[in-house]
């Protein structure tokens, strides 16, 4: 990722008002997901799905290009009473933070090189939970566009070396058409 595409997100986040409500999604795995031990979010943002995981007894690295989104996500691990191990990481040159965690989360963001790296980083048992919409997004919605998009019915092929637990595809509650899918190492 080019440093203009890094200023872009620092904008971005700083035109963002506050930390949002964990994803729908996330939550509605509650019951299959660890309540102790280490997870990654990757590509975090401001920290509303690490606030979430780290209120449950996880261990959260969130990891993500902005500054300004690792300051945001600071302040609200402070407000909210909890810790969170911040990574300034552009994972499209960088590596992945060294495992072994029990969740690895990647929320509406895709870097398909991201996928040979997931297996490395969860421990054994770990779960990967992985939602992106997908071209029939388009359908409804001009953002994001083409070139962040899954392929309709692409995901489960781009995961290598886990076992997919779930998988769906589809139009969410949330108005957007998503590949969302659950696999454990």
């Amino acid at each position: 990722m080019s440093e203009e595409d890094r200023q872009r997100w620092n904008t971005r986040y700083s035109q963002q008002e506050g930390t949002r409500e964990p994803s729908p999604f996330l939550r509605s795995l509650a019951d299959l997901l660890p309540k102790s031990g280490r997870a990654l979010d990757v590509a975090g943002g401001a920290g509303r799905d690490a606030l979430w995981l780290a209120r449950r007894g996880l261990d959260v690295t969130l990891a993500d290009v902005s500054d300004v989104a690792l300051e945001r996500a600071t302040e609200a691990a402070r407000a909210a009473g909890v810790s969170l191990r911040l990574q300034r990481l552009d994972v499209e040159t960088e590596p992945l933070p060294p495992g072994p965690f029990e969740l690895v989360l990647c929320l509406n963001f895709l870097w398909r090189p991201l996928f040979a790296g997931f297996p490395k980083v969860l421990a054994p048992g770990g779960l990967l939970v992985f939602a992106q919409p997908t071209r029939s997004n388009l359908q409804r919605h001009a953002h994001p566009s083409a070139r962040f998009l899954l392929e309709d019915g692409e995901l489960p092929g781009l995961v290598q070396g886990l076992e997919i637990v779930s998988y769906t595809e589809g139009w969410t509650e949330e108005g957007r058409h998503e590949a969302r899918l659950v696999a454990r190492a």
